[in-house]
């Protein structure tokens, strides 16, 4: 296994056995340092057992079959994803690993659990490995595991595992001063338990002669001269604010701003029981939606996204209602006006055209070329790959685009499993895709190939997102474009974030010069005062979820406002799903025959339908199927929970107010179907 002299320069502390942070550049070879580290350490260390986190599924595989395979020779490495069983058996396989790699949720769920089969110990391991480890603050995965680990060492316990954390973007925290950027890097050292932060020094000019930086180039898109589907939009949005009687008529549709004024007054028509605010302000949110999808995208994507709202809302709704007949006859009305003017090829967004002339010259005038366009959303990157294929000049230049997203859940569009997103990255390696049309899945950790174009597309994120997708453009000569309107908040965030990245790396270099004793001594307060924050959260948190006796709290169905269980009536299954084990709540709701698709499995239960109000269709969530018993599982988002102190909408089953019982399996059987045992 070689390594580099930068890769040698920085590791040395871990090899003697200190925790460390190590601070490279993308692809600069952190993984592979710390699979040095890790098989130093198992050939140096009785007993030694090495967990290796991640932050993300795709990368357990990613990082086996590029790195720790290698280590099979002389060890048992162990890949455990989210799609394994081996997760239910996590101390059972650890019995026979030398190295276990899986995300940190696997193995904060094995910390956490009571079966013997599945849990571990924190002093189970010599050394955890934490890549992507910037994400090691507030209440993130990291956090927790490295909490515990904490707690534990500033009362004693001996025997912790070493911790070797990788990054390349710390960041500043949202500070944007030198002293805030300081306390930002020092409170992830406090996080980590971190002696070191190892960059390289003696060998700066071998990493920058490895890793060269792209040519960054903003490319400034004018605005609209006309907008005469916006205004269309813009002139329904007003109807229906007079319609409602709202106050006034704003002046700020189509902006993140109105989207916060919108949810605020939905949220107050939910608490107030205001079917006709809630309703209004939902409708509105798909409006605002639709100019937001205008200024990012087509005009007939952002007409197909309305269209196909309200064909769902026909085929769902149940109930005949004067306010919902309201929107769906407006739409309709306007319906052929709007395709229409969306249609219009004269009104189309400028930034498409800048985005069309980079590709021109990327991939027509440079010959063989792999880019990756980042944008926001998943809708927007679909909308962009069907642009793409859509586009006659583009189809001349041999580019073979798709479409890489996260696997996590949205109401905009499908996810994609793990074997999908392995799917792309693999034909993108190949050569078989050389365009990805990309969320911030493709920022970090990603081993997809060096990129000759890297274009952040309208994109507003912090200097940690920059970093790391400039990152993604290391071929020799690439070009980083940030393309965005003339004096938008996205041009001046990311001039913001330059800033930013100046002031972390003078942050960092002021921690690496600290005396080690002041260090250490920093250290060690912000440890302590980590762990009494958490036990005052934590107390905060029991006291508010005893302000209620279950018995005294209702939930309501939130479009229809039709009381359906007392709290209760209510369980947790797993410490996470919240189940209805009222038999008679059968009669509230409806279920599909079909059973919800979920991209990985579970020990004792696999989904069923998903399930929805029987008196509106407002959907609630789905049904598990629990060792052979049906139970349905509420998404708290979907209901008004009523409290004698009055009505409650919440985002969270964490942030209600009284305290739901763990879900006893025995129990329930015995009561629902007259057992004795």
């Amino acid at each position: 296994m070689e390594l580099r002299d930068y890769q040698w320069e920085v590791i040395l502390p871990a090899l003697e056995g200190q925790n460390i942070i190590i601070w490279l550049p993308t692809g600069a070879g952190k993984t592979r340092a710390a699979t040095y580290v890790c098989k130093r350490h198992l050939e140096t260390r009785e007993r030694a057992k090495v967990a290796v986190l991640v932050n993300k599924v795709h990368l357990v595989d990613q990082h086996y079959r590029q790195e720790f395979q290698a280590l099979q020779e002389s060890c048992r490495v162990t890949p455990i994803s989210s799609e394994s069983d081996q997760k239910f058996f996590f101390s059972q396989v650890l019995k026979i690993s030398d190295v276990v790699l899986c995300t940190a949720q696997i193995l904060q769920n094995a910390l956490t659990s009571q079966d013997e089969d599945m849990h571990v110990e924190l002093t189970d391991f010599s050394l955890l490995v934490i890549d992507e480890c910037h994400h090691t603050h507030k209440d993130a995965v990291y956090n927790q595991i490295m909490e515990d680990y904490l707690e534990r060492k500033l009362t004693g316990q001996k025997k912790l595992p070493q911790i070797l954390g990788l990054t390349a973007s710390p960041g500043t925290g949202g500070a944007t001063t030198f002293q805030g950027a300081k306390q930002h890097i020092l409170q992830l050292c406090a996080n980590l338990d971190t002696a070191r932060i190892m960059s390289s020094q003696k060998h700066r000019g071998h990493l920058e002669a490895q890793i060269p930086q792209p040519r960054k180039q903003y490319d400034v898109s004018h605005e609209r001269l006309q907008d005469p589907f916006g205004q269309k939009l813009k002139e329904i949005m007003a109807e229906i604010h007079q319609h409602l009687k709202f106050p006034g008529v704003p002046q700020d549709f189509g902006t993140q701003s109105y989207e916060q004024h919108i949810m605020e007054l939905r949220k107050a028509g939910t608490e107030s029981l205001c079917r006709r605010t809630r309703t209004g302000a939902v409708h509105l949110r798909k409006y605002n939606d639709a100019l937001l999808i205008s200024d990012t995208v087509r005009m007939i994507d952002a007409f197909h996204a309305l269209d196909e709202f309200y064909q769902q809302e026909k085929a769902t709704r149940v109930l005949q209602d004067p306010t919902e007949d309201f929107f769906v006859g407006t739409f309709d009305k306007n319906k052929r006006a709007l395709q229409a003017l969306a249609s219009d090829s004269r009104y189309e967004n400028p930034k498409l055209s800048k985005l069309q002339e980079i590709l021109q010259e990327q991939f027509g005038s440079l010959g063989r070329s792999c880019g990756i366009i980042f944008t926001r959303t998943r809708q927007s990157a679909y909308a962009l790959h069907k642009w793409v294929q859509e586009n006659a000049t583009l189809a001349r230049l041999d580019i073979k685009a798709a479409v890489l997203t996260g696997a996590g859940y949205s109401n905009q569009t499908k996810h994609m499993t793990q074997n999908e997103q392995q799917d792309v990255i693999k034909l993108f390696r190949k050569g078989d895709l050389n365009l990805l049309l990309s969320t911030s899945v493709a920022e970090e950790g990603l081993d997809i190939p060096e990129c000759n174009i890297v274009v952040r597309y309208g994109l507003m994120t912090n200097e940690i997102a920059m970093m790391q997708a400039r990152g993604r453009a290391r071929a020799k000569n690439s070009l980083y474009s940030v393309l965005a309107k003339a004096n938008s908040k996205e041009t001046f965030r990311e001039q913001l974030n330059e800033t930013l990245e100046e002031l972390m790396r003078r942050a960092i270099r002021e921690v690496q010069a600290m005396p080690e004793e002041g260090y250490r001594h920093t250290i060690t307060d912000l440890q302590r005062s980590a762990i009494v924050s958490r036990k005052v959260k934590k107390a905060e948190g029991d006291q508010k979820r005893r302000l209620h006796d279950p018995d005294t709290v209702r939930l309501l169905c939130i479009s229809c406002h039709v009381a359906v269980c007392y709290g209760s009536h209510l369980r947790v299954v797993e410490k996470m799903h919240h189940v209805n084990v009222n038999p008679d709540f059968k009669v509230y709701y409806r279920a599909t025959a079909s059973q919800v698709e979920i991209p990985r499995n579970f020990k004792d239960w696999k989904p069923g339908g998903s399930i929805s109000c029987a008196n509106c269709g407002q959907a609630w969530g789905m049904e598990m199927i629990y060792r052979s018993v049906t139970l349905p599982i509420l998404s708290i988002k979907n209901f008004v929970v009523a409290t004698p102190d009055g009505n409650k909408e919440h985002k969270k089953w964490s942030q209600v107010t009284f305290t739901v019982k763990d879900f006893d399996y025995e129990e329930y059987c015995c009561e629902i179907f007259n057992l004795r045992i």
